[in-house]
């Protein structure tokens, strides 16, 4: 223990206050980055969503003038793109912020189907083509399977409901009725709600999202 002691204190004696405030800093910015990747977890992931089931919200598509960031439309009200936004942001993972700054700097990689020539923060996130683009550029996209084991809780899965209407939603830690797969939560339209629905639609998207 005394040596120990005498190499700290050698090592303090010999390294400027600057040197040791950046290695402090380096501590506590890795301590902090496991942190948040333990928080942003499958299981946790999977939690807040089931947790948004019990709040009532009616189903609503409409343009929205929002702050930014951390911005949200009305309480009570959402989509299906609104279930990933708002579980992700309970872990302080800013979507509307994110997809903006990568729209922003990567403009032309994300579908141009609205007629924008510049990025808008009100929207762009709340839009499911746009988060498919975001999820792929994170290196998130994973192989689109029939087989349900492939899916887990805590991925984020894009459907296809026919008549150029796409539809997004959150992989939960609840077996379906059969056991033979999870269920989802969702909101197609009756609210933020959980399903039995995995395979209800043509599937088009299916991520696994790590927190960088």
């Amino acid at each position: 223990m005394e040596r120990i002691l005498i190499l700290i204190y050698r090592f303090l004696f010999n390294t400027s206050v600057m040197q040791i405030l950046k290695i402090l800093i380096f501590v506590l910015t890795f301590i902090n980055s496991s942190t948040a990747q333990q928080a942003f977890s499958a299981k946790n992931i999977s939690h807040e969503a089931l947790k948004l089931t019990k709040k009532k919200v009616i189903y609503d598509g409409s343009y929205f003038s929002i702050p930014f960031p951390n911005g949200d439309v009305p309480d009570g009200i959402g989509v299906c793109t609104d279930v990933i936004i708002r579980t992700f942001r309970s872990f302080s993972f800013d979507l509307q912020k994110e997809i903006h700054e990568d729209m922003t700097n990567n403009f032309n990689s994300y579908p141009r189907k609205w007629g924008l020539t510049k990025p808008d923060p009100n929207i762009d996130h709340r839009r499911v083509p746009n988060l498919m683009t975001y999820f792929k550029r994170q290196g998130a996209e994973l192989q689109i399977s029939k087989k349900a084991t492939n899916y887990l809780p805590g991925d984020i899965v894009a459907w296809d409901l026919g008549g150029g209407i796409t539809h997004i939603g959150i992989v939960v830690d609840i077996p379906s009725i059969n056991a033979n797969q999870y269920q989802i939560v969702h909101n197609i339209g009756s609210g933020q709600i959980i399903e039995d629905c995995l395979f209800d639609f043509k599937i088009i998207g299916h991520y696994r999202f790590n927190r960088k």
